[in-house]
């Protein structure tokens, strides 16, 4: 029970940091790669979709995003979704292609992205330390119930507390990383 407990706790925390470094991936770094679009939503025949479901997003070199609408009159609808996000882009169209140039970080704009990342990297942490108090919760209540001994609920919050520094340490790594490369000029 024990270990299907700490099994369950480790794969969580493992999500936990998967949905961080997905959250990290969006915020840009002064390259241009697709997933800077990924949560830009357009408006498609009265519903909002993603912008990859509308578009073919490709990079057409270090500073500049190419977003093709599938259909053309999705081309102006497109075009100012990625306008009115809030990322400062703003797109040039040429026919049927819109072309998203990156403009080169301000220093300002870095310690944006930087607190933004450290707030990221908190909420993850957060995560992961609930999940713990939940797994906690439960060794606990298998020691009220006597399914298990005081020994063993010893053993398993130590073995959840470990589990439990891996991935925060596995997340301050993550953040402290995205830093640099944020600084980067």
């Amino acid at each position: 029970m024990i270990e299907e407990l700490k099994k369950d706790a480790e794969s969580r925390m493992g999500k936990s940091v998967e949905a961080l470094k997905h959250e990290l991936a969006k915020l840009r770094t002064g390259r241009a790669h697709t997933s800077l679009l990924d949560h830009i939503t357009v408006e498609y025949y009265g519903s909002n979709v993603p912008l990859s479901q509308v578009a073919n997003i490709n990079v057409s070199d270090a500073r500049t995003l190419t977003v093709t609408p599938w259909e053309k009159q999705m081309v102006s609808t497109v075009e100012k979704a990625i306008r009115d996000s809030d990322m400062g882009l703003n797109p040039a169209t040429a026919g049927e292609v819109i072309r998203v140039p990156l403009p080169p970080l301000t220093e300002e704009r870095r310690k944006d992205m930087i607190r933004i990342v450290r707030q990221e990297g908190e909420n993850a942490k957060v995560a992961i330390r609930n999940i713990r108090r939940d797994v906690l919760g439960d060794i606990k209540q298998l020691l009220k119930e006597k399914e298990i001994t005081e020994d063993e609920e010893r053993r398993a919050e130590g073995d959840i507390q470990k589990i439990t520094d891996k991935y925060v340490a596995e997340v301050d790594k993550l953040v402290e990383a995205k830093e640099k490369d944020l600084m980067e000029i």
